[in-house]
């Protein structure tokens, strides 16, 4: 019997392009001949969508959105747990929600509800790794080096915005980064060298976000390895963007198709091995399953840096997730899927060994 796989993507998030290009790469690489694919398309506005059974493989992106009909649109989601998820036989979900309303805890939870075993983060360590400011205190808390930041409030903002700006240049100086506390592929975050952009920024970072972060810049390299498993997990070698320019925007990592990768890194192996042991430090201590990307900083004198966890890195083709597990031990596209939803149906049978009456 296949095994039911059910793909959720698009959502009420600001990502929503990022995860339709996700999507898209995952469907192309599915084998149908273990999965019957039911693709699940949630629009911006937060509709659900589904024409059922994938019955022919998407040619263009395109073809992955699904207009909100009688026929395709779930009335409630009550209709949607009804006559989509009650399907019978094994059954999976592979949740591709980048950002707010997917990568946060929130998808998580209603699937934990629904007792379905899903890819990924659990509630917990998805809302961890999302919101950076709590993040950033417990890995400081574990002892992982970090660059220098502060973080501030909507309502400090509109308070104290004098004392705001002050604090950062006497504290943080430039140039430095303002960053929406929940976000991700770089939406809303600015590379400010002076007051007017650090004004500037802080603006649009209020756009998305009710907290921002502003951290130092650490004027080096960034290097990332991709982490898998769940209370035992597996890093891979450590890969790195070539810099053309001094900030990665959205443009530069999804549109432009321009980006380098050096997979393996050009690094020392003692700062591989550090690297490594790290990030999977770092990946328990926001008691992380499924996968993860961790990105570091390398400073001109040696120093490590942990930048940031990424509980569900992309996967378009663009990616380096999937491109250094394929360069550290040969696995494709394909089998690095099936090894996640491996993963997935391993962790939920140990939670069905939790006793739930005394």
């Amino acid at each position: 019997m296949k095994t039911i796989l059910y793909i959720l993507y698009g959502g009420k998030s600001v990502e929503h392009e990022v995860s339709l290009k996700t999507a898209y790469t995952v469907i192309q690489s599915i084998d149908q001949g273990k999965f019957d694919v039911y693709p699940i398309y949630i629009t911006q506005e937060g509709i659900w969508c589904s024409r059922g059974k994938l019955e022919e493989t998407p040619n263009e992106l395109h073809d992955l959105i699904i207009r909100p009909s009688h026929e395709h649109t779930a009335p409630s989601l009550g209709e949607v747990l009804t006559n989509v998820f009650s399907l019978e036989g094994p059954k999976v979900v592979l949740p591709l929600l980048h950002g707010s309303n997917g990568e946060d805890g929130t998808i998580q939870g209603l699937l934990e509800l629904l007792d379905i075993p899903y890819v990924g983060n659990g509630v917990l360590s998805s809302a961890l790794a999302l919101d950076k400011v709590v993040s950033k205190e417990l890995l400081a808390h574990a002892g992982i080096s970090q660059a220098e930041y502060r973080t501030f409030t909507y309502v400090r903002w509109i308070q104290d915005l004098k004392g705001l700006i002050g604090c950062v240049q006497e504290e943080i100086g430039y140039p430095c980064y303002v960053k929406p506390a929940s976000l991700g592929s770089s939406i809303g975050i600015s590379r400010c060298k002076n007051e007017t952009e650090l004004r500037e920024a802080i603006h649009a970072a209020f756009q998305y976000d009710r907290k921002i972060v502003v951290e130092k810049e650490v004027e080096g390299r960034e290097i990332q390895v991709a982490v898998m498993g769940n209370e035992q997990p597996l890093v891979s070698i450590p890969g790195e963007f070539i810099q053309d320019k001094a900030f990665f925007d959205f443009n530069a990592k999804y549109v432009d198709g321009r980006l380098t990768m050096s997979i393996p890194a050009v690094i020392p192996e003692t700062v591989t091995r550090q690297i490594q042991q790290t990030a999977k430090l770092a990946y328990r201590t926001l008691n992380c399953s499924g996968l993860a990307r961790v990105d570091f900083f390398i400073d001109r004198e040696g120093q490590l840096y942990l930048n940031e966890i990424n509980t569900l890195p992309g996967f378009t083709k663009f990616s380096m997730y999937p491109i250094m597990w394929e360069r550290t031990n040969g696995t494709t596209y394909s089998e690095l899927i099936e090894k996640l939803i491996d993963y997935a149906f391993t962790r939920h049978l140990d939670n069905q060994t939790i006793q739930y009456t005394r």
